[in-house]
């Protein structure tokens, strides 16, 4: 039997699955599953979809004392109140479910222990891309593979604003109203638009892949709350889409784990993923690049993916893969890390300038001084600020280069008078090549 712990909306979309369409579950898999409570301290979501009363509990003592219930499902998020409710669950002897991303990335190693200890597993499909099922494709489609990089774009809510931002021309406090106007967007939508969404993500996704237990503290983190619609219309000019990419890279035995607004190529595969949506790219040995696609959030999208680590837990599939994979957080050593400033890419920057003989040759010089190859410049029209100061938008591409030579030119040329103090850097990601070997 199951319990259901929290019922807001991605509870509210299990328990209506659980119930609406437990015919169907039993028909396709011939498992009995069996809602037997649901437990939370307000019921007004669950009584407005429909879900029966006989199933409410405020009590989750007696959910932890009934052998009856073999499945705990914790919905209500946070990071308190949350591992309480898993850890008791898996004192218990109770397998868990749940969809909590910074939970697992803050806890993991403990919690994957403590299920280990007490011979039951953790379910967790549902923690890094809604609907999409990422969790399986790592650990059982391409357990064969050794996978050295990953890319996502694993908040829906950051892709909406972006997409609005360059479908619309809206300004970034634009698209982010309209995106709470939506129910896209929380009221307080910090964790999404600042990135640590994303990195409580790849932080999970990427332990799975590399065999380490790799660290939330350890992600670069950048938001999307600065990006201008000025440079993501440049960006569209030039060919580029921009977007927030979690990403996760392998270098020899160290491993980069990052989250920034980056431009890709518009034929790159991930620019094509637009709104709410998600999607993850995967590289391995064996089958090169995989990508994954689908909604990243919502009631039902959500649902879909707790409804499979259900049914994993019911046959007993999750139980021999918790025992048998290697690659769990309680299992591995944390990596070594590259150094942020060793991490290459190309980069996007824009300078404003005033209108003067040498100025750009003082930038060249500067940027070739710090390692930077230009592989493109151009003068834009005169731009004025909010004092009416005019300048000239100086925008370069450069080649691939360490983002410490980046930071160190940018310090540089924010001491020189004819430059702004505000320079914008956004990574150019291009498209990893396949390595089938």
């Amino acid at each position: 039997m199951i319990a259901l712990v929290g019922c807001g909306t991605v509870g509210g979309g299990t328990a209506l699955l659980l119930t609406r369409d437990i015919k169907f579950l039993k028909e396709k898999t011939g498992l009995e599953l069996g809602l037997k409570y649901v437990v939370d301290i307000n019921f007004d979501n669950a009584r407005a979809i429909g879900i029966p009363e006989e199933l409410y509990e405020t009590d989750l003592n007696k959910v932890l004392n009934d052998p009856e219930v073999t499945i705990v499902i914790e919905l209500v998020g946070g990071l308190t109140f949350a591992k309480d409710v898993v850890s008791k669950s898996l004192s218990a002897g109770k397998n868990v479910i749940t969809a909590n991303k910074a939970l697992l990335a803050t806890f993991g190693e403990e919690l994957f222990g403590l299920a280990r200890k007490n011979s039951v597993s953790i379910g967790f499909e549902a923690s890094c891309a809604g609907g999409i099922p990422i969790v399986k494709a790592i650990t059982e489609g391409m357990a064969v593979n050794r996978i050295d990089a990953l890319y996502g774009i694993v908040n829906g809510t950051c892709n909406y604003i972006l997409t609005q931002m360059i479908d619309q021309g809206m300004s970034y406090n634009k698209a982010l109203k309209g995106a709470q106007a939506q129910g896209l967007a929380e009221a307080d939508p910090t964790l999404d638009v600042n990135g640590m969404d994303s990195a409580h993500k790849i932080t999970i996704m990427s332990s799975l892949c590399f065999g380490y237990n790799c660290e939330l503290d350890r992600v670069s983190v950048t938001g999307i709350e600065n990006i201008d619609i000025y440079d993501v219309k440049l960006g569209t000019e030039m060919g580029y889409t921009i977007k927030l990419l979690a990403i996760g890279e392998t270098y020899g035995d160290k491993v980069s784990l990052r989250v920034q607004p980056s431009f890709i190529s518009n034929q790159h595969p991930l620019a094509k993923i637009s709104g709410p949506f998600n999607g993850v790219s995967l590289y391995g040995h064996a089958v090169g690049h995989t990508m994954y696609y689908g909604r990243g959030a919502g009631d039902l999208p959500t649902a879909s993916a707790i409804g499979a680590d259900i049914i994993s837990v019911a046959s007993g599939a999750q139980k021999i893969l918790f025992d048998n994979y290697k690659y769990w957080p309680d299992l591995t050593q944390k990596p070594s890390y590259m150094d942020q400033s060793e991490v290459e890419s190309a980069y996007y920057l824009r300078l404003n300038v005033e209108d003067h003989i040498g100025v750009t040759a003082t930038v060249t010089k500067i940027l070739a001084e710090n390692s930077i190859s230009i592989s493109g410049i151009s003068q834009k029209e005169a731009r004025f600020d909010e004092k009416e100061q005019k300048s000239i938008p100086l925008v370069i591409l450069t080649h691939k280069t360490a983002k410490g030579n980046i930071d160190a030119a940018i310090k540089k040329l924010k001491k020189e008078q004819m430059i702004s103090k505000k320079i914008v850097s956004i990574p150019v990601i291009a498209q990893k090549s396949e390595n089938i070997k």
